[in-house]
């Protein structure tokens, strides 16, 4: 596989969104408050009692690049990177005690789970970041089933530890799911390697922060070279769970030699769509699951490809007919998901709170398409509503429980914008605010000179963030708060 050079320009980051409005030794755990937030229900006494399940990150190290190259030092959960998917069941709780073996401070945000703010995971914000050698024990009852990231998130110190390999996927089953022959995670993972294959330094220069973020040299599919080859029974049927966990990658992904069905965007359950011309967006905290039927012929092949250069195939899938290990079950057209009841069918515009982000700063491409750094802050070089995240001031809006919200998302810089909205799911507005888009989303782009609205009711009690996804801009402080009480 040719490792990446070019850099994507403005006009390939654009492409990158063409697809979206087509969309229609343990130390003591710290004792943890256990009391719902108001209007969450109390944990059930045998869902509070089940077992924690460690999960220790820690140095270690890894063949990143195919043999013969040597093995990288990186970080990783339980040894691997990406850490273990973690499994529950719609309506239990997953008890996750968090072992901080590195030499910084960490917290797990959980992208895109609707739950108790105080589990939201922001180190600085919603907790205190977890000292090296301390340990926090996450208490997670999911509202809804669906596919979720975890990764590290802390003011001011997210971009090493996810840069170094700390990322993850949280599936949340359903509990009635639909039949398939192999349910495959497949998280993305960007590396930025020297020719020596070490990671090169945090940050590897000035511009990281002020322009794309860290953008790799390397692509991994779960934590390994790509393509991943997965052997399937002639006409089986594949559930991919597809997440980026990449720091700043934005990329689009297409789907050659099979007929893609998406049934969830962003771990929310939509009407099944096939992408147009095969492709999706692919942003920072962005997951679709997908399920195809795998072509009757034996021998047949078909690809799951990043669109990066001449492309870069992720997940390469064969039929071998009495030669697989994953046997063919499923059968019948495929389905939709059943709705999830949880989410509103409406949601009241007229009846809206609203606000406005403005994005500017950062650094400006030149017409020659280069890169201009000049007069940018270093420090600070991006700005929402003029100014930084700060935990301590004025928030975006406060509302009531069952607020309908309505947020108006303006980008004056030079670069896509991707934002996530902590504990809701929203809708995309159209332009003239007269409907929404069929599907729901926790992470959005918002192209360059452009503006979008959301749209959401603000029912899960707390503090939130709506943050960037590009975690070198959110150290520097690319990130606001809302507040529902």
């Amino acid at each position: 596989m040719p490792e990446i050079k070019a850099r994507p320009n403005r006009r390939q980051a654009l492409a990158g969104l063409a697809s979206l409005a087509a969309l229609a030794g343990t130390t003591p755990t710290r004792a943890q408050d256990t009391t719902p937030a108001p209007g969450q229900p109390a944990e059930p006494a045998a869902a509070a009692a089940r077992e924690v399940r460690e999960l220790t990150a820690a140095p270690g190290k890894t063949r990143l690049r195919p043999s013969p190259a040597t093995e990288s030092e990186i970080w990783s959960f339980d040894g691997n990177a990406p850490g273990p998917t973690l499994r529950v069941k719609l309506g239990e709780t997953l008890r996750i005690r968090l072992l901080n073996r590195t030499d910084k401070p960490l917290s797990l945000h959980w992208h895109g789970l609707r739950h108790d703010q105080t589990m939201d995971g922001v180190g600085g914000f919603s907790q205190e970041p977890v000292a090296p050698g301390d340990s926090f024990e996450y208490r997670l009852t999911p509202r809804d089933p669906g596919s979720y990231l975890y990764r590290p998130l802390l003011l001011g110190g997210s971009s090493e530890p996810a840069g170094r390999g700390l990322s993850g996927l949280l599936v949340v089953e359903e509990r009635e799911p639909p039949a398939v022959d192999l349910d495959l995670p497949v998280l993305v993972g960007d590396w930025l390697l020297g020719d020596d294959h070490k990671l090169l330094p945090f940050p590897a220069s000035a511009q990281e922060g002020a322009a794309a973020g860290r953008l790799g040299s390397w692509l991994t599919v779960n934590g390994k070279p790509p393509p991943e080859r997965i052997g399937l029974t002639p006409g089986g049927r594949v559930r991919l769970r597809l997440a980026n966990a990449c720091n700043a990658r934005i990329m689009r992904l297409r789907f050659d030699g099979l007929k893609a069905f998406v049934v969830a965007v962003d771990g929310q359950p939509t009407e099944t769509f096939e992408p147009v011309r095969a492709q999706l967006p692919f942003a920072p905290g962005t997951r679709y699951d997908v399920i195809f039927d795998m072509p009757e012929e034996n021998g047949a092949s078909a690809s799951v490809t990043a669109l990066i250069g001449p492309g870069m195939p992720l997940v390469r899938f064969v039929s071998e007919a009495g030669k697989s290990a994953v046997q063919r079950k499923a059968s019948g057209p495929i389905a939709a998901l059943a709705p999830n009841p949880a989410l509103p069918a409406a949601v009241r515009l007229q009846n809206a709170s609203r606000a406005e982000i403005i994005v500017e700063g950062g650094a400006k491409i030149d017409a020659d398409n280069k890169l201009n750094l000049s007069g940018v802050d270093q420090a600070r070089p991006w700005r929402l509503n003029g100014t930084t995240g700060d935990p301590q001031g004025k928030p975006l809006l406060s509302v009531r429980r069952g607020t309908p919200v309505v947020i108006g998302i303006t980008n004056k810089t030079d670069f896509l914008q991707p934002f996530h909205v902590h504990g809701h799911s929203f809708r995309l507005l159209h332009p003239l605010d007269d409907g929404w888009e069929p599907y729901f989303l926790d992470t959005v782009q918002i192209p360059e000179g452009k503006r979008l609205h959301i749209a959401f009711i603000a029912d899960n009690p707390g503090r939130w963030l709506i943050s960037s996804t590009v975690l070198e801009r959110f150290d520097l402080g690319l990130w606001t708060w809302f507040e529902v009480i």
